[in-house]
């Protein structure tokens, strides 16, 4: 283990060998890592009585956030507890899946049965191993962000006797919906953002189709290499399920145009900045694994959000621009093209493609024992979240017994990373009954 400091932290970094299938815990093995986070100014027998909390960060395919200092809601967590900052397998230090090593798997199917053991299943089989060398045994605090919700739902489901208390910021999933209701319920929603943004800035419309019918007419290469697709482009519109993100869109958008000799062209520094909104090199695992967070046993999700755009036209470009209708953003969907445009995906297409086409995945929750839960669980539920469906979300709160929902429009679905140590202790209270 190696311990360092930042301003007001301790930090110690942690590896953990665990199998890659946990129905075989003598086979092969990878590597997980988590950053141990406590307050400074404390000895070695106080931090060893702190409790623990394990942060679950949101994607899939996301490492834990990399904090510089107590930021945000971490600095009210090391008030009490001892904080482990979890990179989920396959991302940051944690055996990193992506173009570079997964070749080292072997051909495309062979990727995609090693990827099949990413999901939430083996990530909380992995808390568990990881929690009781940590905690001796001890049931520790979860905070799951997101898709990090969707891990502690699963941990709820399939080992509550480690968890002391459950804490969900816009992560509690659809205990029984399919990729294709998933998306059916997500399309509307992102035709609101839609609405509100070109509300608040109508030019956006204008700028949006004059990109738009630029890009059907020609070929444009984003800086790394990627493609600049009107269907790319259109998926600029993930930024709209944040809290800032609109505003974030319309400062992109206002300078997307330049003069040249020859005609108008689209800025160096507009590709420069679309290119990091929407390259997945540092997150390839969102994309190859989004749908299959949904899966539950009843077929395969087949591209789900390609195959339920098209009961969707508004969404079409080209018949926005034919009509005469506003161009409309997407949200937060995996496409196949995603796999031709993006240079950190173009070598996972195949490995994409077995995945969609998977019909053996299990069932991620149980509903029989998340109605009779004993664990104290508090979850914030965004009023109109973009990316986690209200309703379903919703339901599932009903559905787990004594779990207490706050239900918000103060934020959008990065609540915790905007709120911080409001959320937190929002959440605390409830899980606490002290609200």
């Amino acid at each position: 283990m190696t311990t360092y400091r930042q301003p007001g932290l301790v930090l110690t970094d942690h590896r953990f060998p665990v199998p890659l299938d946990h129905s075989r815990p003598d086979g092969e093995r990878i590597e997980v890592y988590g950053r141990e986070v406590v307050a400074s100014g404390r000895d070695a027998k106080d931090r060893e009585r702190l409790p623990w909390l394990v942060s679950l960060e949101g994607g899939p395919g996301f490492g834990a956030r990399r904090f510089i200092g107590p930021q945000a809601w971490l600095g009210r967590a090391v008030r009490e507890f001892r904080v482990l900052l979890l990179d989920q397998r396959g991302t940051g230090r944690s055996t990193p899946a992506n173009r570079q090593t997964l070749p080292l798997r072997g051909t495309p199917a062979e990727q995609a049965d090693y990827l099949a053991h990413f999901r939430a299943d083996s990530i909380v089989k992995d808390c568990e191993l990881i929690r009781r060398r940590l905690t001796g045994g001890a049931p520790w605090t979860v905070l799951g962000q997101s898709f990090g919700g969707f891990c502690a739902t699963h941990y709820l489901s399939t080992a509550p006797e480690g968890l002391d208390t459950v804490l969900v910021t816009g992560g509690l999933p659809s205990l029984d919906a399919t990729a294709d209701e998933v998306y059916r319920a997500a399309y509307p929603r992102v035709r609101r953002k839609n609405e509100a943004h070109f509300a608040r800035y109508p030019q956006d419309e204008g700028r949006a189709r004059a990109i738009v019918t630029h890009l059907l007419d020609r070929e444009v290469t984003l800086p790394g290499g990627g493609l600049l697709t009107a269907e790319a482009f259109q998926s600029l519109g993930i930024l709209l399920g944040s809290g800032d993100g609109t505003h974030q869109l319309h400062l992109l958008l206002e300078g997307a145009f330049v003069p040249t000799p020859d005609g108008p062209a689209l800025a160096d520094a507009f590709l420069e900045q679309v290119q990091a909104h929407l390259s997945y090199a540092g997150h390839p695992l969102y994309a190859v694994l989004h749908e299959a967070i949904y899966a539950q046993g009843r077929g395969p999700t087949g591209w789900a959000a390609e195959r339920v755009r098209a009961e969707y036209p508004e969404f079409d470009a080209r018949t926005a621009l034919d009509t005469g209708a506003p161009v409309l953003f997407t949200g937060e969907t995996v496409h196949p093209w995603h796999f031709t445009t993006d240079p950190a995906l173009r070598p996972l297409r195949e490995t994409a493609e077995r995945l969609a086409e998977r019909d053996d995945w299990t069932p991620l929750y149980d509903p029989e024992r998340l109605a009779a839960n004993e664990v104290p669980v508090a979850a914030a539920v965004y009023h109109d979240d973009m990316y986690v469906d209200t309703a379903h979300s919703l339901a599932t709160a009903r559905a787990v017994r004594g779990l207490r929902t706050w239900v918000t429009d103060e934020f959008e679905h990065d609540g915790v990373r905007a709120g911080g140590p409001r959320v937190l202790d929002r959440l605390l209270s409830l899980a606490r009954d002290e609200a």
